[in-house]
């Protein structure tokens, strides 16, 4: 530890106490309070936004767009970085207008209004959001040329809500082992999901905030679905419906879409939960490195929806060998957890990769064995050990290695 504090002391520029520096921002008022009533990032992080790949999908309306996981630390995404996936566009709906049907197989059909879910004891957890479809293009080989865009279709923020049980309680529904609870959103998509009894009574929540406030619109506001650890699109936003069944409902959403197609042309059923992952944000194809050889901070991020990373190996040789990395703290089950890799760089050519470990012992795996064991014709559950070519002056780029 004492190495590296003067390793970064000595990279500093040295103090002279007879030189002066002249600051403007120091020599005139600033920005009242009653000016900015809510507050926003300063004008020199602009560059810090979400943004979408325009062929990805036929329409905006339709579509993605991507958290810019390069240029954040810590864990916590602000809502207004948080990427957003819609089916048919992001709705207004008030909360004056909110109502949450459940019905089925229940003993009193209920209608629930916004205030009445507020009014039920809640809940705050920590989780991550990640569509199934993160890095999905990169089955077929390195893609597109940047964190952001490979991997960037994930959030991590605490939501507040009432546990799915609690509700379910409420109107005496028949919690059976066997049965399914179908849950659907009130947007003209009418996304519409099934989630076995068993995950629904564990840890699911019907949330009305998230980060402290309420929810965005591009996230369901005023309440949606958190199926944590399991794939983005069960999180189903603007929750209008619950339903006790039988049986699986086998939606659109659950059938011809988000579904895992082999390379033998069958399919991998209810594939719903998120295998541990990670990726290097700094240095990537977004995040150069400009400050030359010497001490430097390679960082990242690793998730797990069965629940706890216990480990980051980080590989400079695209995995020829691996250093464990330092966890920024212990991470929360089914959220993010950055780790960091304290380290020197000599100027030469580093072949990065990150590679995670969950609690159930789960090894994050190389594109090959994933390849090798599901094929290429997939889109989803891309969990595979991804690689950046940092070349001599920095300069980071999307590669694989064989």
């Amino acid at each position: 530890m004492a190495a590296g504090s003067v390793a970064g002391a000595a990279a500093a520029q040295q103090a002279d106490p007879l030189i002066t520096e002249l600051q403007d921002w120091a020599s005139y008022t600033g920005v009242g309070v009653d000016e900015v009533p809510y507050g926003m990032p300063i004008e020199f992080e602009k560059h810090v936004v979400r943004r979408n790949v325009e062929w990805l999908t036929a329409s905006p309306i339709s579509s993605i767009n991507f958290t810019p996981i390069h240029a954040l630390d810590g864990t916590i995404t602000p809502q207004g970085c948080a990427f957003e996936r819609h089916h048919s566009g992001a709705i207004e709906l008030r909360k004056e207008d909110y109502r949450l049907m459940i019905n089925g197989l229940v003993e009193e059909p209920l209608v629930f209004t916004y205030e009445d879910i507020e009014r039920l004891p809640r809940e705050n957890h920590v989780y991550f959001c990640e569509c199934a479809a993160n890095t999905g293009m990169e089955w077929a080989g390195a893609q597109l040329n940047g964190v952001q865009f490979t991997h960037g279709m994930i959030h991590n923020m605490e939501y507040t809500g009432v546990p799915l049980r609690t509700l379910l309680k409420a109107v005496g529904a028949d919690m059976s082992p066997d049965k399914w609870v179908y849950v659907e959103g009130a947007d003209a998509s009418s996304n519409g999901r099934s989630i076995p009894m068993e995950k629904a009574l564990d840890d699911v929540l019907v949330a009305f905030k998230a980060n402290g406030e309420a929810l965005r619109m591009e996230h369901g506001y005023p309440v949606r679905l958190v199926v944590p650890g399991w794939e983005g699109n069960m999180w189903v936003k603007w929750l209008r419906r619950i339903e006790i069944t039988d049986m699986a409902v086998e939606s659109r959403e659950e059938t011809s879409k988000y579904t895992d197609v082999l390379e033998d042309g069958t399919a991998r059923k209810w594939t719903w939960v998120m295998d541990a992952k990670s990726v290097i944000t700094s240095p990537s194809p977004q995040m150069p490195i400009t400050h030359g050889p010497g001490q430097m901070v390679i960082s990242g991020l690793a998730w797990s929806g069965h629940g706890q990373i216990t480990r980051v190996d980080v590989s400079k040789d695209g995995g020829i060998s691996w250093e464990t990395a330092r966890l920024g703290k212990q991470g929360d089950t089914k959220a993010l957890t950055r780790f960091y890799l304290d380290t020197e760089w000599d100027g030469a050519p580093m072949l990065l990769q990150a590679r995670a470990m969950d609690d159930t012992g789960y090894v994050q795996p190389t594109k090959e064995q994933l390849r090798a064991e599901r094929g290429e014709n997939s889109v989803y559950h891309n969990n595979c050990i991804q690689t950046w070519y940092v070349n001599a002056e920095g300069i980071a780029e999307n590669v694989e290695v064989s």
